[in-house]
């Protein structure tokens, strides 16, 4: 997939309905921008409600926490 926006003169962009829909992204949904060497990774922040259950069966056994630290 390829997609190409403008930048506007107020430093605004169009995200493509093409970019839109194949990420399945929403009106209104946070996006986060991390920059990277020639450009920047524009990614869909998680609400906690997706985050719920992704560390199901993790094991915290052998985990560090801040009594153990010097």
């Amino acid at each position: 997939m390829s997609a190409v926006a403008t930048l506007s003169p107020k430093f605004e962009i169009s995200i493509p309905n093409s970019v839109i829909e194949a990420q399945g992204w929403r009106a209104g949904q946070a996006l986060a921008f991390i920059p990277q060497e020639e450009g920047v990774l524009l990614i869909a922040v998680p609400t906690l409600d997706e985050l719920i259950g992704l560390a199901e069966g993790a094991n915290p056994s052998g985990y560090r926490d801040r009594n153990d630290r010097y």
